[in-house]
């Protein structure tokens, strides 16, 4: 069926309730609108299923989540022993209808006998990952959004190992979905028939604890934490699920000075403080900074609002708060994770993604520790950790990514911003018990090893008309490369699609040992690298540039005439 056909069986058909109907009815003369809700469906990406809340097949609504648990069902039930008596945890977190959208995935896996673990109330996606595990459940869903805008809501699943899905077996789940060829083949009963039969079972504090105390279990220096009574955090959520555990694991482990935004520190479904709840925006911590400036804050943390992303914010030598990169957080922690450790074990693993920068590889090998490469998603980073636990051949220390996400300890299996946010904390603490701050601590760093400097550009391209362009930027790129730029020869072409890795100096030509996936990456032959790759979570098309160089300034000059020479090519297409 074409888009309008679609729409047309929405409204006509007797499945789709009269409020679905209503909001339809509302644009059938706006065919633009029509085209955007009907022209394809929801398709999975590197965070799972996630789009604008509304109806239609290419928006986020009960009908798609239930149509999406139906195809999990059908694929837990195939593939994990024991399921239905083991059950799936299900949380959510502030967003509009994560609460509705929760109980209708838990619904349709109890009308296929599947047992669900639904949290009282709103929780974090790391818990969730936790959850998993500890009640040795078949699987594991989220509704979130992450950081996107209000409008959205999405969808996450997770195996038994308490990672989300790899595209192997997504594509599985992706594949019982679409042999579900009408929405009355969803299976559902009501909430009273779930409760009786006792397969809608309610979840909380008990396992908030078990979580809770695994995450203090990570602290690297008590001692310092103990020294330093008057250390200031200024802590925002940014309307999140963060408030509770961040500001619990924090008084708990001894941080006496916590203050919590009071404007963000509510859930808020339309995050009204602010123009996208994404601690990588810079403007999301205009709050906090505020406060900050008048606590006199040594540090501000900042986590989104199903608190798996992480950002630091901290004060200069001038009394001015600076917003860290999630590369070089990422740089710090591993630097003082690897620091503090009383002996590094010989099979040691730092594991991060391709699109992050190498300061944190760098680093790690002057420790003697190995540094593996995996593709975006944190998913590909829990892929590892199992990996390493079913081989028994690595030890894992530390996983993170460019986009604000980290993870300490393998009791989690996804980006953690409650652990991260106690790490920084604690690093900071202990940067301040040296007369230092963060800011000295990267400094001193770059001094050893290099002035890494990175950026990212984000273009978002809406609608059909967005996806083909995306599709036409990547074709020219992949087609037409660039061979120098200046000065400065491109020397490896990676193209992940094809598995395939290029050096264009010596002709030669090696495969690509990671999933197929639809990232460019070009490295020239002074160190600097840019990556592009469409975003699997929003119509946008990212570009990553990083650079290496002997000062800050000829940094900041080379990344500008990549930056320039590589947006002006995107510019030129059509």
């Amino acid at each position: 069926m074409n888009y309008m056909e679609k729409y047309n069986e929405w409204i006509s058909s007797p499945y789709f309730d009269e409020e679905t109907k209503e909001e339809l009815l509302k644009i059938k003369d706006d065919e633009k609108e029509i085209e955007d809700r009907f022209f394809k469906e929801l398709e999975f990406g590197t965070g799972g299923l996630r789009g604008v809340i509304g109806a239609g097949t290419n928006r986020i609504n009960k009908y798609n989540i239930r149509k999406a648990t139906q195809g999990f069902a059908n694929y837990i039930l195939k593939n994990a022993e024991n399921a239905k008596n083991r059950g799936v945890v299900i949380a959510y977190d502030s967003r509009h209808k994560s609460p509705e959208f929760a109980k209708e995935a838990a619904l349709v896996l109890n009308a296929n006998g599947i047992k669900a673990y639904l949290f009282e109330s709103l929780r974090t996606t790391p818990e969730l990952s936790f959850t998993v595990r500890e009640l040795g459940c078949a699987g594991g869903i989220v509704i979130t959004a992450s950081h996107n805008p209000p409008e959205y809501n999405g969808y996450k699943v997770y195996g038994e190992d308490g990672g989300q899905l790899v595209p192997k077996f997504a594509n599985m789940v992706i594949e019982e979905i679409r042999n579900i060829n009408d929405f009355s083949e969803v299976k559902y009963i009501d909430e009273k028939e779930a409760l009786d039969k006792g397969l809608l079972n309610m979840i909380g504090e008990e396992i908030d604890r078990k979580y809770i105390d695994k995450v203090k279990s990570l602290v690297i220096r008590k001692d310092v934490i103990e020294n330093m009574k008057d250390f200031k955090i200024v802590y925002t959520p940014l309307h999140g699920t963060g408030a509770m555990p961040v500001k619990r694991v924090l008084n708990e482990i001894g941080f006496e000075n916590v203050i919590v935004e009071p404007k963000q520190e509510i859930p808020d479904s339309n995050f009204s403080t602010v123009k996208y709840p994404n601690p990588e925006e810079h403007d999301a911590f205009k709050l906090a900074i505020k406060l900050a400036e008048k606590e006199n804050a040594d540090i501000i943390i900042g986590t989104d609002p199903d608190c798996d992303r992480v950002g630091a914010v901290v004060k200069n030598k001038n009394g001015e708060y600076v917003v860290l990169t999630g590369n070089q957080t990422g740089a710090l922690l591993i630097d003082y994770i690897l620091s503090s450790m009383e002996s590094i074990p010989e099979n040691g693993v730092i594991v991060k993604t391709i699109v992050t920068s190498e300061l944190g590889a760098v680093i790690a090998k002057s420790y003697g520790v190995e540094v593996i490469n995996t593709l975006t998603g944190f998913k590909f980073i829990g892929e590892k950790i199992k990996e390493f636990e079913q081989n028994k051949d690595k030890k894992f220390i530390f996983g993170y990514e460019e986009s604000y996400g980290y993870l300490a300890g393998t009791f989690v299996r996804d980006k953690d911003g409650v652990i991260a946010s106690m790490l920084i904390a604690e690093m900071a603490a202990y940067y301040k018990s040296k007369g230092m701050t963060l800011l000295d601590g990267l400094k001193n760093i770059y001094e050893k090893y290099g002035y890494y400097k990175e950026d990212l550009k984000s273009i978002t391209l809406k609608g059909k008309e967005g996806i083909e362009k995306i599709g036409r930027i990547m074709n020219d790129f992949r087609n037409n490369p660039p061979l120098n730029i200046e000065d400065i020869r491109v020397k490896i072409i990676r193209d992940y699609k094809e598995s395939l890795s290029k050096n264009i100096l010596d002709k030669t030509e090696n495969k690509l040992d990671l999933p197929k996936s639809n990232v460019l990456h070009f490295t020239l032959e002074d160190g600097s690298w840019f990556a592009i790759r469409p975003s699997g979570t929003e119509p946008k098309i990212k570009i990553y540039f990083s650079v290496v160089s002997d000062s800050e300034k000829n940094a900041e000059d080379k990344l500008n005439i990549i930056r320039k020479f590589v947006l002006e090519k995107i510019n030129e297409i059509e």
